[in-house]
Formats: C-alpha cells, sequence, structure tokens
C-alpha cells in the first residue's frame, strides 16, 4: 500500500486515478494546482506523487523543482504532450518517469509499482546524508537539526535555507541567487524576507550561528 499524491487541475482525472488507486488499497490525496501539491509534499510523507505537467498557478515542472529542494519522494509527469523535448525537461526537472495522456489507470498503476520498486532498492543501498559540524547536525534525508545533540524545529523555510546554503558551504551567494533557489524563480518579495529569515534561522542555530556568514555587497556564506 502507497499513499499518493495526485496534482492535476481537471477533476475527471484526479477521480479516475483516484478510483484505481484506492481499489488496489492505496491512500490516495488530491492536489489540485502545483503551489497546493508542493505545500502537501511538504507535511504529507507520501510514498509518489502523480503530477500533471499543464496546471495553474505553478506548473507541474516548477512543482517538481521546488518538490525536488526538500524531497526526493518519486514523481511520475503526466503531459498531454509527448515529444521528445517535453520528456527530457521532465526528467531535468527532476522526475523519475513520464506518462503520456490520454493513458490507461491500470498502466500508471504498474508503473507507480515499478517506480517504487526502484526507489526503494536505490533507497536500501544509498548511504544516509547527513552533515556534521561540532554540536551541529544536520539529517538531510530526515529533514531535522540537532543542536549539542538536542533536535531543533525550524520553520519550513529555515529548512530550505540552512539546507541549500550547507549544500553550497564556503561559496559567497547572492541574494538574488539564494532567494531564486529557496523562494523560486517567479518570488515577488524582497531582500528583507531573505534578511528576516536569516536573522531567524541564525538564532535557531544558537552557537553555531556563526557559520552564517555575511558577504558584504553580495549575500551569505555557509563556512566551516
Amino acid at each position: 500500500m502507497y499513499k499518493i499524491l495526485i496534482a492535476d487541475d481537471e477533476e475527471k482525472i484526479r477521480l479516475l486515478i483516484k478510483k484505481y488507486g484506492e481499489y488496489e488499497g492505496h491512500i490516495v490525496h488530491e492536489a489540485e494546482n502545483g503551489i497546493q501539491a508542493v505545500a502537501m509534499c511538504r507535511n504529507g510523507g507520501y510514498d509518489v506523487v502523480i503530477m500533471d505537467i499543464m496546471m495553474p498557478e505553478l506548473n507541474g515542472l516548477s512543482a517538481t523543482r521546488e518538490i525536488r529542494k526538500f524531497s526526493d519522494v518519486p514523481i511520475i509527469m503526466l503531459s498531454a504532450r509527448g515529444e521528445e523535448y517535453d520528456r527530457i525537461s521532465g526528467f531535468e526537472f527532476g522526475a523519475d518517469d513520464y506518462v503520456v495522456k490520454p493513458f490507461s489507470p491500470k498502466e500508471l498503476m504498474l508503473r507507480v509499482d515499478a517506480v517504487m520498486k526502484r526507489f526503494s532498492s536505490k533507497d536500501s543501498l544509498r548511504i544516509r546524508d547527513i552533515f556534521n559540524a561540532e554540536g551541529l547536525s544536520v539529517d538531510f534525508d530526515a529533514r531535522t537539526v540537532t543542536i549539542d545533540g538536542v533536535r531543533t524545529d525550524l520553520s519550513p523555510k529555515e529548512y530550505d535555507l540552512l539546507f541549500y546554503m550547507i549544500r553550497n558551504k564556503n561559496i559567497a551567494l547572492h541574494r538574488e541567487q539564494i532567494l531564486s533557489a529557496v523562494w523560486g524563480y517567479d518570488f515577488y518579495g524582497d531582500d528583507r524576507t531573505l534578511d528576516t529569515h536569516v536573522k531567524l534561522l541564525r538564532k535557531s542555530l544558537g552557537p553555531y550561528a556563526k557559520y552564517i556568514v555575511t558577504v558584504r555587497g553580495v549575500g551569505y556564506r555557509f563556512e566551516t
């Protein structure tokens, strides 16, 4: 049994997939657009996501890219177009499989099984992704932060910001670069949003706030 998220703006398609998924014993949730799908993935603990490309507010490709910033959950892309360029774009944005509409719900469920088998096999061989520096421990897989042996709860954006900076440690990151990577390329806020979250993150990290260095005229650097 898998916990599946279906993201598609067409209700008929969502209901069709949900019907077959539940028939096979899976738990199936629905998202009507990309923004909702990203939010649900942050908190839902899904085993697999079925993501339509053409959706309002945030398309499936952009939603997949956002999800890949905090999760490696298997994603199957749905599209009405089957050109090679579209398939390549889906894989480049982080998709694990690609299905062209119209499709057979039974075949889609078989693809879910196939993707989950590949993912389970890969996951069993993977070394856990953990960053340690003095008393700071960051577990990327579990999405947890521990300070001197005590787990610290961060806001979703604090997690995203910290993970991105650690992934790019010892590199001076421009403000625009951080905003684009953490908030998305279509973010319409200003620098104060970044500065506020950095301030909150430093407070959360306590004695290890020293790792986040301000680079004048540029942005920030996670320095160890």
